[in-house]
């Protein structure tokens, strides 16, 4: 009796370990969805009629097998988040993505996309975040046939996670530069709130679709971007141009006012205002200077030039986007941040 009692206790426990070892396996959420600009394009553009590109070395110089359209040396912000959600792979690109694709979520990101659609138009044929939401659209038609209608679809869309991080390129290639009248039109105060306005309606929509997880990112310090600093110089007493910085912060405020708005509208969902910014820099020493050659122009890496080779060291990898080492940075801020949106229940459930 005693013999079989232990046999049966080894026998449970050998599956209950197994059993964890499955909990653990899985991801946090069934499925992730990225939405965004060049921070999360993982080779979209490459499919365009752009100059945005970035599938040439030395971009993508520390990534398995080399060049890919991300715009880093390495693994860009996007996949820094899905690793540490759990997933094995990579989020797909869209542009390429098989039906099946879309079980796990997709990446639509697309270097030089704005919430306006006119933003990035001077770099060639980039993707809004109104046509990245109408390709999620089409998206969740082929989903639903492949779980077995829309409600199945809808169901499960619900339990993802979506990054949704635009508005840097509406500042940085369009009220700032002067390419559009947008400048002339709006005062800062104004032009934020156009943005505002027009960005409401887009997450409105991406709720209409079936998300309710939603992880926003604010814009950075966009006057601390080297290629700004270039332009226009750093402000007397400062390493950033802070008349950037205090437009970006404008934005900043007016979008967490948005999604406690959003949130009071709809009960069942959750929009999170997610935070990226690293409190401590560990081995990153040079925070103002990019790693690679860059053109003067649009601050991109000059195709075919030799990088620096303490890379680890290096905030940016060209004149406007992080190293691999940054993202990594950022990616756990952002991904600690993001804890509301995943939790165990949230595994189990989606078994």
């Amino acid at each position: 009796m005693e013999f079989k009692y232990s046999l049966w206790f080894f026998t449970s426990m050998l599956i209950i370990s197994q059993y964890l070892q499955l909990v653990v396996a899985e991801p946090r959420v069934p499925c992730f969805f990225i939405f965004g600009d060049s921070i999360v394009d993982n080779g979209n553009n490459n499919f365009r009629q752009t100059i945005s590109r970035a599938d040439f070395l030395p971009y993508g110089i520390d990534f398995p097998g080399g060049p890919t359209g991300r715009f880093s040396n390495g693994r860009n912000f996007a996949d820094i988040l899905a690793e540490l959600l759990g997933f094995e792979k990579y989020i797909p690109r869209y542009a390429n993505a098989t039906s099946e694709d879309f079980i796990g979520g997709v990446n639509y990101g697309s270097g030089g996309a704005g919430i306006l659609d006119e933003t990035g138009t001077t770099l060639g044929n980039v993707i809004s975040f109104n046509e990245q939401l109408a390709n999620h659209k089409g998206a969740i038609s082929r989903l639903a046939e492949l779980l077995g209608g829309r409600n199945a679809a809808r169901r499960r869309l619900g339990k993802c996670i979506y990054y949704v991080g635009l508005g840097n390129n509406d500042f940085l290639l369009n009220y700032f530069p002067k390419f559009y009248s947008s400048s002339a039109e709006y005062n800062p105060q104004d032009f934020t709130t156009l943005l505002i306005a027009q960005y409401s309606k887009q997450l409105r929509t991406l709720y209409k679709y079936g998300a309710r997880k939603v992880a926003m990112f604010g814009t950075g310090l966009l006057g601390c971007v080297p290629l700004q600093i270039t332009k226009y110089g750093a402000t007397n007493g400062s390493a950033c141009v802070e008349t950037i910085n205090d437009v970006s912060s404008l934005f900043n405020q007016k979008l967490k006012t948005l999604i406690q708005n959003l949130n009071n509208r709809f009960a069942d969902a959750t929009f999170l205002f997610t935070d990226a910014a690293p409190t401590s820099y560990g081995n990153i020493t040079n925070l103002s200077d990019p790693c690679c050659n860059v053109s003067s122009g649009d601050g991109a890496c000059i195709a075919g030039t030799v990088p620096c080779s303490n890379r680890d060291e290096y905030y940016f990898w060209d004149a406007v986007h992080p190293t691999e080492a940054a993202n990594v940075l950022s990616g756990k801020v952002a991904y600690i941040s993001m804890s509301p949106l995943y939790s165990t229940t949230d595994l189990i459930q989606s078994w």
